[in-house]
């Protein structure tokens, strides 16, 4: 299944609270198993994880298509900016052709 990086303009994300990252992970979270066109598709979206920096984030989705990428942002209120499909990844490993 395709994965996406997706990046939300969030001024001033890097310097929110414990208590407000978990308030936006709750309600990501609600919106994968509750809402609207997105129930019952947990199975078919995952969020992995996402990175924090100073006024943005960047989250990182498995997915069956953009689509399904965009409704999740449309239904919790956030942002999604850009939306990137990753064709490959590499790390150190890669160097070594592994």
């Amino acid at each position: 299944m395709p994965k996406y990086v997706i990046e939300r303009e969030i001024p001033g994300a890097g310097k929110f609270t414990p208590q407000e990252l978990q308030a936006i992970s709750q309600k990501s979270c609600g919106v994968l198993r509750n809402c609207g066109v997105l129930r019952n598709l947990g199975t078919q979206i995952q969020w992995v994880q996402s990175y924090v920096t100073d006024d943005k984030v960047y989250c990182v989705y498995i997915a069956p298509n953009e689509k399904m990428v965009r409704d999740h942002a449309s239904q919790g209120g956030f942002p999604a900016n850009r939306i990137s499909e990753v064709k490959s990844m590499i790390d150190p490993t890669t160097a070594e052709g592994k």
